[in-house]
């Protein structure tokens, strides 16, 4: 989007850049950000020079950043080298970054501790749900395939050409074979094999894995054979003459799911993966857009607390606990006229629980006065 107005070309520069550091806080940013060039621009309009109003706002920005350091973050009692391990406390984050941006409704999305491959196996013989599986992630090529360099084979009669196509398929055969034997090798009673290609697999050699028992994905994407590795263990295959039983992974379960007219592949209960999957379902793709976006949002959240080892409350109990701090401690201490962009500042940041108010079809005029009564600042010493 093209923006013109050099004013809203900064708040938008601000707006991506909030989302770049932290992952959330864009729609907030945007809010501030006008707030305070309204609260400035009346006292523009009555004379005040924009020297004197941009250094108030400069005392005011510290004493919140001060205020929020010093005695409003939370700082749980189960962090540890400074970062939090409370999973409970992480829960709650996460449903605060997400509860008012997802539908309860869209609860069919799930989260696996494994892999989701956005395809099925190639032979309809081949097995649909196997347990306690062995994960082969290989690259390497189980198909005939045209030499890269400019050549060709030639032939007087028939019997040449049918030598020709014997030999090829003799070492595609010698090459299915060397995983049928390692397969036989690694599996024990109540064991099950999975092959997961990066490159092709023929219809022949398909088959044969089928007899066998295996099921095979052929042509996987990089990126998935990558968190492969990550989430069932083991290491790639490159080259079929040094397969070994500790380049093997392991997954519990690996099943073939239909969804509509789309195949998807299931690589569940895997043993201390390091990598796993977030399955979104929803009805239409801007619904599934607005569903990546919460769930980043909230993952970013995480993130930040794990790392700042500190929570603040949300929904607006800051910036009411931030704006009577500077009401009633710093204006009072500030001298000349720069008190007055601080009193701009303090009701910029009126402006996340008014909206928040309105946005719940409460009075979203006055909210100060109420929350004086709560006691918001208390919060972070109960």
């Amino acid at each position: 989007m093209q923006i013109q107005h050099p004013t809203a070309a900064m708040i938008a520069r601000t707006a991506t850049a909030q989302d770049d550091v932290t992952g959330d806080g864009t729609t907030s940013t945007v809010l501030l950000c006008g707030s305070i060039l309204q609260q400035a621009d009346r006292y523009c309009r009555e004379g005040l020079h924009a020297r004197v109003i941009v250094d108030g706002l400069e005392l005011a920005r510290e004493a919140v950043l001060e205020f929020l350091k010093t005695d409003f973050a939370l700082v749980p009692d189960s962090s540890v080298d400074g970062f939090i391990h409370d999973r409970e406390l992480l829960h709650h984050v996460a449903l605060t970054s997400l509860r008012t941006k997802l539908d309860p409704s869209l609860a069919d999305s799930m989260a696996l501790r494994g892999m989701v491959l956005d395809h099925g196996a190639r032979h309809p013989n081949m097995p649909t749900l196997v347990k306690n599986c062995h994960i082969m992630t290989a690259n390497v090529s189980l198909e005939y395939e045209k030499t890269e360099v400019q050549s060709g084979f030639f032939y007087s009669n028939a019997e040449e050409r049918e030598k020709l196509v014997e030999s090829e398929r003799k070492w595609l055969d010698e090459r299915c074979r060397l995983i049928v034997e390692f397969k036989r090798k690694v599996c024990k009673e109540g064991e099950s094999f999975v092959m997961i290609n990066q490159k092709g697999i023929d219809p022949m050699s398909l088959d044969m894995f089928a007899k066998e028992g295996i099921l095979c994905l052929r042509r996987a994407k990089r990126r998935n054979m990558e968190r492969l590795t990550l989430a069932c263990g083991g290491s790639p295959i490159h080259s079929l003459e040094d397969m070994e039983e500790s380049m093997l992974g392991y997954a519990g379960k690996v099943s073939e799911v239909t969804f509509g007219d789309d195949k998807f592949t299931f690589v569940e209960d895997c043993k201390h993966p390091k990598s796993c999957t977030l399955l979104l379902q929803g009805p239409n793709k801007l619904v599934m857009d607005q569903m990546k976006d919460a769930i980043r949002d909230g993952l970013r959240a995480v993130k930040n607390a794990i790392e700042d080892a500190a929570v603040v409350p949300g929904g607006g109990a800051f910036e009411l606990a931030a704006y009577m701090h500077l009401r009633s401690k710093v204006v009072p201490s500030t001298k000349g006229k720069a008190k007055l962009g601080v009193e701009a500042f303090a009701e910029a940041l009126l402006i996340i629980p008014k909206t928040l108010a309105e946005n719940s079809g409460l009075m979203s005029k006055n909210p100060h006065p109420q929350a004086e009564e709560t006691g918001a600042p208390s919060y972070p010493s109960a």
